[in-house]
């Protein structure tokens, strides 16, 4: 099985996402050579949990480990191997969120390297303005009630990490971003009118730029397609790598790749983008709020 250059020229998108085409690839030449995870984790002296880990792309690789592993499934043309073994350095890079690891959960960590990759991501949100479209006032009174800040300097890293997430989303070739917002979040006053007032200004700021697209999902609506609670789907640009589906609990998360299950949720956020009203009625809905909150 050859590394190709396309397959080099599609791993730039962060240390999550080449940690998770190296893992894959890896788990392709094991499973093309029959070995079990038992087998191949003795071979680096290592438990078959490990094997999983690494194929999962959920731990950073060693150099002698991948070296191993290649030799046991019989790479033998240098390019592929000298390929391979390339991509450890870089996948074991941290990124820029690690800065805030004192207050970083690690399930959100995984989280934030896959949006970094993401060149669409599209989220569905109830309770809450979706982070990535949240105003700075507006993130620090959802962070305060959250409670999971400890000090003051706890809620300003949090909220200092979700501005700096969002500036991908106004840079040039930015990835491109689909919300659909309940009407609920807008009834919800976090921070009090003041604060809603600022958000809704962003809101409808946001729904200028050509990379974003906001909808509300009004009661008007009646039920909808999306009544299980919120979630995001991200596709990436690296064909290697499926759209993965990522649902936030209350101190852990989920994240779905197989394609019946991302299938299902893509079809529920294309009815559901369907039942609210189109993107172009966004602005007078949220100018609506704004006089709620003047």
């Amino acid at each position: 099985m050859q590394v190709t250059r396309d397959f080099l020229a599609n791993s730039s998108g962060g240390p999550t996402v080449l940690r998770i085409l190296l893992g894959s690839q890896l788990r392709r030449l094991r499973q093309a050579k029959g070995i079990s995870r038992h087998d191949a984790g003795y071979a680096i002296r290592a438990s078959h949990a490990k094997i999983s880990r690494m194929e999962l792309g959920q731990v950073s690789f060693k150099p002698r480990d991948v070296d191993d592993l290649l030799k046991l499934y019989g790479v033998d043309d240098a390019g592929e191997r000298e390929a391979l073994l390339g991509l450890i350095s870089s996948a074991n890079a941290q990124g820029w969120w690690h800065q805030y690891g004192d207050v970083l959960p690690q399930w959100f960590g995984v989280y934030i390297g896959l949006e970094e990759a993401a060149s669409v991501i599209r989220t569905f949100e109830v309770q809450f303005v979706p982070g990535l479209l949240q105003s700075e006032d507006y993130a620090r009174a959802v962070i305060r009630l959250s409670r999971t800040a400890t000090s003051d300097d706890d809620v300003t890293n949090r909220v200092s990490m979700r501005m700096h997430r969002q500036r991908r989303f106004v840079e040039p070739d930015a990835p491109r971003l689909w919300a659909v917002i309940d009407e609920a979040a807008l009834h919800r006053p976090y921070g009090g009118a003041d604060v809603m007032r600022g958000q809704i200004e962003h809101l409808i700021e946001m729904t200028r730029r050509p990379n974003i697209t906001i909808q509300v999902a009004t009661f008007a609506m009646g039920g909808h397609a999306a009544a299980g609670g919120p979630f995001s789907i991200l596709r990436f640009p690296t064909p290697q790598l499926p759209d993965v589906v990522y649902l936030e609990q209350l101190s852990s998360a989920l994240y779905f790749d197989k394609y019946d299950d991302t299938h299902r949720y893509a079809l529920t956020m294309d009815h559901l983008a369907t039942q609210a009203p189109p993107p172009n009625e966004t602005e007078g809905i949220l100018r609506g709020f704004l006089e709620r909150y003047s």
